[in-house]
C-alpha cells in the first residue's frame, strides 16, 4: 500500500467538508470520492442521487455480487469546522473533522479494492446520509447486501483497533400526551396536566431498560405547556432505545405501545418504532475468525452505536464492522487516526475480500 498517496487522498476528503444536512456539500464530497475511486479503480462511480443526497457505487464483474464494502462520506461536522479543527499530521497521528468517522476508512477501502488482482464480485457502496440515520440510502444498502457472502463495513475501529462484532439495534419514539388546559391559579383542578402525565410516562419508559441484557430505554428531549400560569394541555418526549437482540427490541416496542395514561382524561399517542436492527454476534463471528487468521492481533468489541452494518446484518448478510481507520474521538475535537495503521488496515480489508471472493460461503 502506498502510504503517501493514501495520506494525500485522506487529506483531499477531509478538506472537502461534507455535513450530512448540506446536500450541496455532500455532492461536492461525492465528486472527490468519485475522482479518487476513478484514479485507483479505473472505473467511474455510479452517482445515485436520492432526495438530493448523493451516494456512490462501483460494481465489478457481470456475475452476482459476493462482497459488499460499505462506507459513508458525510460527516457531523458543519461547514467551517476546518477553521478550528484543521487537517494535519502530528507525528503518527492524523487529525481533522471526519477523518476517523469515516473518511480515512473510505480511502482505505478504495485502496484495498484497487490492490486486488481480480475484483469480480465486489461492490463498493459509499453513502451520503449515514449520520442522519440513512433515510435515503437504507433501501439501497439492503438491496446491495442481499445475496452477498459478506458485508465489510469501513467504519472506524473500536478502542485499540478492535473490530466491531456487535452493535445494538436502535429504536426511536415520540410519546405524545394530550390533557386539558386550565388556569393554573383559578381552577387547576379542572385541567388535565400533561406535564404530570409525562412524568408518569417517563418513569414507565425508563423502567423498560434491562441492564443485565444491555437494553437501554432513555427518555431524552421533553416539552410541555404554553405559559407559566396555564395547566399544560399538550406535551411530548423522545425516547432512544438500544438493544443487543431483535427479541429485546420487540419486547420494548410492544411495551411502549401498551403504555396507558395514569391521569383520568389524559390521552397518549406513540410515534416511531424500530430504526435499525441489531448487528448480533452471530452475524459476525465467522468473519471475525477469518480476519483473525489474517491478522492475529485483532480484538473484538460490542458497541452501543449503530451503523449501516446494522442494516446488512438485518437482511441476513454476514457482517463485520470496524474495519476502517484505527483511532478515536469520533464527532469530537479530538478525532484522530493512527497513521501507521492506515496501510495495515487496508491490507487486511484486501486480504479478507480476496479470501471471500475465492472461498466458500460464510456460515454464521
Amino acid at each position: 500500500m502506498d502510504l503517501p498517496q493514501m495520506l494525500a487522498d485522506v487529506r483531499a476528503l477531509v478538506t472537502c467538508e461534507s455535513p450530512s444536512d448540506d446536500r450541496a456539500a455532500v455532492a461536492r464530497s461525492a465528486e472527490v470520492v468519485a475522482g479518487i475511486g476513478h484514479r485507483l479503480l479505473g472505473a467511474h462511480a455510479q452517482l445515485i442521487v436520492i432526495d438530493g443526497r448523493t451516494h456512490l457505487r462501483w460494481r465489478f464483474g457481470d456475475g452476482p455480487p459476493r462482497v459488499l464494502l460499505l462506507g459513508h462520506h458525510d460527516t457531523v461536522w458543519p461547514i467551517g469546522s476546518l477553521a478550528h479543527t484543521p487537517y494535519g499530521i502530528d507525528g503518527e497521528i492524523l487529525r481533522g473533522p471526519g477523518c476517523f468517522d469515516m473518511k480515512a476508512g473510505v480511502v482505505q477501502g478504495l485502496h484495498a479494492v484497487a490492490s486486488l488482482p481480480d475484483r469480480r464480485g465486489v461492490t463498493v457502496l459509499i453513502t451520503g446520509d449515514e449520520e442522519l440515520g440513512s433515510p435515503t440510502s437504507r433501501e439501497l444498502i439492503e438491496k446491495e447486501a442481499v445475496g452477498c457472502a459478506a458485508a465489510l463495513v469501513l467504519e472506524g475501529s473500536a478502542d485499540g483497533g478492535a473490530l466491531k462484532t456487535e452493535r445494538k439495534g436502535v429504536s426511536l419514539y415520540r410519546v405524545r400526551v394530550t390533557g386539558r388546559a386550565a388556569h393554573a391559579g383559578l381552577e387547576p383542578e379542572t385541567g388535565v396536566n400533561s406535564t404530570v402525565e409525562l412524568a408518569h410516562q417517563v418513569l414507565a419508559v425508563q423502567a423498560l431498560a434491562d441492564p443485565a441484557l444491555g437494553t437501554t430505554a432513555v427518555p431524552t428531549r421533553m416539552t410541555a405547556g404554553t405559559t407559566t400560569n396555564t395547566v399544560p394541555a399538550l406535551g411530548e418526549f423522545a425516547v432512544d432505545v438500544r438493544a443487543r437482540t431483535a427479541l429485546e427490541q420487540e419486547r420494548v416496542d410492544a411495551a411502549l405501545r401498551a403504555l396507558a395514561p395514569v391521569l383520568p382524561g389524559a390521552r397518549i399517542e406513540i410515534e416511531g418504532g424500530l430504526n435499525r436492527p441489531p448487528l448480533e454476534a452471530t452475524a459476525s463471528d465467522a468473519l471475525y475468525l477469518r480476519a483473525v487468521a489474517i491478522d492475529g492481533e485483532l480484538g473484538r468489541a460490542a458497541v452501543g452505536g449503530a451503523s449501516d452494518g446494522n442494516f446488512t446484518a438485518g437482511v441476513g448478510t454476514p457482517t463485520l464492522d470496524g474495519l476502517g481507520a484505527v483511532g478515536g474521538g469520533a464527532h469530537a475535537a479530538g478525532e484522530h487516526v493512527v497513521v501507521a495503521e492506515i496501510p495495515r488496515r487496508a491490507a487486511l480489508v484486501a486480504a479478507l475480500t480476496a479470501e471471500l471472493l475465492a472461498g466458500s460461503a460464510v456460515h454464521p
